[in-house]
């Protein structure tokens, strides 16, 4: 989520002051959703902020303009169906808060315009040079990496989510938003979540995306259902971690992608080419060990912050149905400097412990899992960690995974280890260690092009893109029909491949057929 994630030795508020009257979190009174359909193309220019991003291969996007009316945009990818998204809902729905916000963004035709729409507001002193050319910098390579899908109507997406993109960046510098130590997303009377969503879809190339052991995110749905509390123990790689998790697990598993917390660092709450997207998820606000002496004099005022992020953690976790997410190591993974490969950050044990220990003591029932994440390529971090705000952001399309291993029960690793210290490092090496394993088995399906072939006796993957809930598939999978597959897939290269291909059929059979075959497996 930020550059610098989740050291639970050093908690945060992230107070942030600011000249403008700030806009806080949570709903906007008056507020109401109101659905958002797909509309009928229309003359006239603009892009409408109601922008619902939905994908489909061949398709070209409505434009439509007006006070409530939906842009379409068809999705990037090809030979996969998009799950259908919830709309981003109209600014104008909630106009009383955005009094005197510019819509130079929203009326633009063509990069062109938009371009130009950025100098305007730096001539009017509205945007600062620097902002402004960071935001350039940002086009160009969202540009670049979006029209490496091939899709046919990748022009118009880039306009459409850069637009919306700036038209947000520029409200929060006219009017910048404070994060709480525990901040709820924004989803009215513009989803913020939806907007991260459609954003980062573009970016992601289905075909080559993975998740390992799907069947435990069914298995943690239940136990959040049931009141329990969940942490993910997991390496942290982008900024855009928590959107590209959500995508993998939008179509088996939205109740989960929403209802996410993350553990995130100061920095992606004050750039503001960060803050709109982190404003679309649920977060604890915390300042990481790798950030906490960049400003000696601040340094008691950020510990005090982080205390009391911890009361408000434990706050949550005793109220249970939480399912949090946590990177022990502080901060992103960053290549080897003399090989260039790229591997999880050590976790910190402290921190580790820290959070078991609040799980522990929060009275509800808890669990905890180790959760690999490889999606680097879609947004690699600097080099080497930086102490300024305002860091470059490279981009790409490429394929991403996801994987969860087992939940891991600290009794049982305690009762082989002679002292509480023992048991802390041992906890720790157990965590990291099934991350490496899980992280391997995604490499090698997506570096080493090997697919659904990289499975193993302990990791099954699947993609979700051949998950769809508008038919019986998803059911079958629920119910043990992919463990089945999986299990086959280990029998011989050739039937990985037919059965491989099969699924990918079944998506496109129609409900009836789809489930005759799957209830003959």
């Amino acid at each position: 989520m930020s550059s610098s994630v989740a050291y639970l030795t050093s908690w945060s508020l992230t107070p942030m002051t600011h000249v403008a009257p700030p806009r806080t979190s949570g709903s906007f009174a008056g507020a109401r959703r109101v659905p958002t359909t797909r509309g009928a193309s229309s003359s006239g220019g603009g892009i409408s902020l109601n922008c619902l991003v939905r994908w489909r291969l061949g398709r070209r996007p409505s434009w439509i303009s007006g006070l409530k009316a939906t842009a379409v945009v068809e999705p990037v990818g090809r030979g996969w169906r998009s799950v259908t998204s919830r709309a981003v809902l109209a600014s104008d729905m909630g106009a009383e808060e955005e009094v005197g916000h510019s819509r130079c963004f929203l009326r633009v035709r063509n990069e062109e315009e938009l371009l130009s729409c950025i100098r305007k507001k730096v001539e009017a002193g509205k945007l600062s040079s620097d902002i402004a050319a960071r935001l350039k910098e940002l086009f160009y390579n969202y540009r670049s990496a979006v029209m490496q899908s091939g899709d046919s109507s990748a022009s118009e997406i880039i306009l459409s989510n850069m637009a919306v993109a700036f038209d947000r960046i520029l409200l929060d510098v006219e009017n910048p938003f404070n994060f709480s130590p525990y901040h709820k997303a924004v989803r009215e009377p513009f989803d913020y979540y939806m907007f991260g969503q459609n954003y980062f879809r573009p970016l992601v190339d289905f075909r080559t995306s993975y998740i390992g052991n799907l069947s435990l995110f069914f298995d943690m749905e239940k136990k959040l259902k049931q009141g329990h509390n969940i942490v993910l123990f997991s390496n942290h790689q982008t900024e855009a971690d928590p959107p590209l998790i959500a995508l993998l697990l939008e179509k088996t598993n939205p109740y989960l992608a929403e209802k996410l917390v993350f553990v995130a660092g100061d920095r992606v709450v004050t750039d503001p080419l960060c803050k709109p997207f982190s404003m679309g998820r649920n977060l604890i606000c915390v300042y990481s060990k790798k950030h906490m002496h960049d400003v000696p004099e601040l340094i008691e005022m950020k510990r005090r912050a982080n205390t009391r992020s911890l009361k408000e953690m434990a706050l949550l976790l005793r109220g249970g149905s939480q399912i949090i997410w946590i990177a022990p190591s502080g901060g992103r993974d960053r290549p080897n400097p003399l090989t260039g490969k790229w591997h999880p950050a050590s976790f910190d044990e402290s921190s580790a412990d820290n959070m078991r220990r609040l799980v522990d003591h929060s009275g509800v029932m808890g669990h905890m899992y180790p959760l690999a994440l490889l999606c680097y390529e879609v947004m690699p971090p600097p080099p080497e960690v930086e102490k300024q705000i305002g860091e470059r952001r490279k981009i790409s399309f490429h394929g991403i995974g996801l994987s969860v291993a087992p939940e891991i029960n600290f009794d049982d690793i305690a009762s082989g280890c002679e002292n509480p210290e023992e048991a802390k490092k041992a906890f720790s090496r157990a965590l990291y260690g099934s991350v490496i394993e899980q992280y391997n088995v995604l490499e090698s399906a997506i570096y080493g092009y090997q697919g659904l072939n990289a499975s193993n006796s302990l990791i099954s993957l699947s993609q979700p893109c051949f998950l769809d809930g508008s038919s019986n598939f998803p059911i079958a999978v629920k119910s043990g029909y992919l463990q089945r597959r999986c299990r086959l897939l280990l029998v011989a290269p050739a039937t990985k491949y037919i059965t491989s291909l099969a699924i990918t059929l079944l998506r496109f059979l129609p409900t009836t057929q789809s489930a005759a075959l799957t209830s003959s497996v």
